[in-house]
């Protein structure tokens, strides 16, 4: 229930069913301001003039354009926007291309419980708050980041730390039209001897007429501004003393004089003053603790290079060399360590495992991810008779399910064993992309044999569940398994076309490579198949990887 006082957040539901849509509208009118369209282009309508809505509750299958692609039209405009789409079993292939690609938040099944329904969408507006809540905090923190740049500005133009206090009082001086400022540095709560001046060059006053000791010590003592008045030569005279703090850490003292003028500092010209002086506090910390940042970044590097060594080496190092089978693998993070992995093992009793995943997300949280399920994955394998590889997936699920799903990670594997012997190959796909097959003598064919027995991601629903896929392989057969950032890499579609900038040659025309694209890129390898001779074609017009990358081959030989 709404709090008193606090107004409604915006719902709106699309359902091209009547009696759906009703029954959702009824369900949230009284918490939400609801809005209702029975249809995709109705509900982009709704959104063009009440704008951005908390949540939306979208039916998957309507005429004219189905709840996925309503959906994915409104990431771009309404990034906060948590969607839930209503779904039947039968829509797993869409399921799982939506939550790929981080369109809906959950999904709930038609016939839906009400009770749930509403426990998700409750779980969605608290989400969506706490959102907005960080965003506005960021907002809040980006302004005073803009306001501390202004100031440091000219305190970065300094050559060394004297000078740069020199800066400081200079600048917050003139700043604020101050008759004459005295910036005294502080050291374990003691006044240094240090001291710098600015005067201003338009007054005749001289610089000692007001002795700033007392108002200091009250600063040192209480941590707070100190203000004092009085009549010099006939004028009135303004005393202001503000501390230079951070962290609570006192780093020098800031005394500002105004001489003949009537109107004192107002509480909001305090105010500005100690937030400046707060800001050229940050700026003198931060030059004490560069040092320790650089030694502190170049520390996190060594960690970061030890931990990308201790990942390179739970990926398999050497390829196991089996009768009429030949096995290549690659794997490159996007950075130092990723979420990218494959895994090729043999078992005791001959048959060869092959698999290649991808953890949400990249850097450490995916990296230890990545090193749970190769763990757990070997575990599986190393029993004496395996299970099934779809009997495999489920045990992997439940293994991580529980974990994935509280960090809102998730993991596509292709997992697939193969027989020598008999040469039957059974494989099982969670979200993955589809394996693809081709054959030597079919190495000129339009279209590619992509293997689509395919269920949802790991740690997606508690249980996972879904068929192997079988088929015997011939001699001359080659088994593709692939990352996403291998298809999702961008390439050029013309390497023979490509314009002059001032960063260098750039291609005229790029475009994702995707499953198609790869491919075709096959066509055209020499044979015998080199992987790192692929990648190396499609890592060229890269220069920034944007995906980690891992791809595995099974050639029947």
């Amino acid at each position: 229930m709404p709090e008193i006082g606090v107004e409604k957040l915006k719902l709106m539901v699309v359902d091209d069913e009547p009696d759906n849509l009703d029954l959702l509208y009824r369900t949230f009118r009284r918490d939400f301001q609801v809005y209702k369209a029975n249809h995709a282009f109705a509900a982009l309508e709704i959104l063009e003039k009440f704008g951005e809505m908390a949540v939306i509750i979208s039916d998957q299958r309507m005429p004219e354009m189905s709840g996925t692609e309503f959906l994915s039209r409104t990431v771009e405009r309404f990034p906060d926007t948590i969607r839930i789409l209503l779904t039947g079993f039968t829509d797993v292939e869409d399921l799982v291309d939506a939550i790929n690609s981080g369109q809906v938040f959950k999904y709930i099944t038609k016939p839906w419980n009400p009770d749930r329904l509403r426990a998700l969408v409750e779980q969605a507006t608290d989400i969506y708050r706490l959102v907005k809540k960080r965003t506005q905090e960021l907002r809040r923190a980006l302004r005073r980041e803009s306001l501390f740049n202004a100031v440091t500005t000219a305190i970065r133009e300094s050559l060394d730390y004297d000078s740069m206090l020199q800066k400081i009082v200079a600048t917050i001086g003139q700043t604020f039209e101050a008759t004459s400022c005295l910036l005294s540095p502080v050291e374990g709560d003691r006044l240094t001897q240090d001291q710098f001046f600015y005067r201003d060059p338009q007054s005749d006053v001289s610089d000692f007429f007001f002795d700033p000791s007392v108002l200091i010590e009250k600063v040192l003592e209480t941590r707070h501004y100190q203000l004092a008045e009085d009549v010099y030569n006939g004028n009135p005279s303004h005393h202001l003393v503000v501390p230079l703090s951070y962290q609570q850490h006192l780093l020098a003292v800031l005394a500002l004089h105004q001489w003949g003028r009537d109107r004192p500092w107002q509480d909001e010209d305090i105010q500005l003053i100690a937030g400046v002086a707060e800001q050229a506090a940050l700026a003198l910390s931060q030059a004490k603790l560069y040092q320790r940042l650089q030694e502190k970044q170049e520390q996190i590097h060594n960690e970061l290079e030890v931990a990308r060594q201790i990942q390179y080496n739970l990926l398999r190092q050497t390829l196991p060399d089996i009768k009429g089978v030949k096995v290549q693998a690659c794997c490159y993070p996007a950075r130092e360590v990723g979420g990218d992995f494959f895994e090729v093992f043999v078992h005791p009793k001959g048959d060869l495992w092959l698999a290649v995943g991808d953890v949400s997300g990249k850097g450490v949280p995916a990296a230890l991810f990545m090193a749970s399920i190769i763990s757990v994955l070997r575990r599986e394998l190393s029993q004496e008779t395996p299970a099934e590889p779809n009997v495999v997936m489920q045990n992997l699920n439940h293994a991580l399910s529980e974990d994935l799903i509280s960090n809102n990670y998730f993991i596509t594997l292709v997992l697939a064993c193969y027989t020598p012997t008999t040469k039957e190959l059974v494989y099982t796909n969670a979200g993955h992309i589809y394996p693809l097959l081709w054959s030597r003598q079919d190495a000129l064919a339009d279209n590619p044999n992509y293997l689509k027995v395919r269920s949802i991601p790991l740690g997606i629903l508690p249980k996972w569940q879904a068929e192997s896929g079988r088929l015997v392989l011939a001699a001359g057969d080659t088994l593709l398994l692939a990352s996403d950032g291998i298809t999702e890499a961008m390439i050029s579609n013309n390497s023979d076309s490509a314009i002059k900038t001032e960063s260098g040659v750039e291609p005229v025309n790029r475009s994702m490579l995707n499953q198609d694209g790869l491919w075709q890129l096959l066509q055209q390898e020499q044979q015998p198949l080199s992987l790192n001779h692929l990648l190396a074609r499609i890592q060229a017009d890269n220069q920034v990887q944007e995906d980690d990358q891992t791809i595995l081959s099974l050639e029947i030989l």
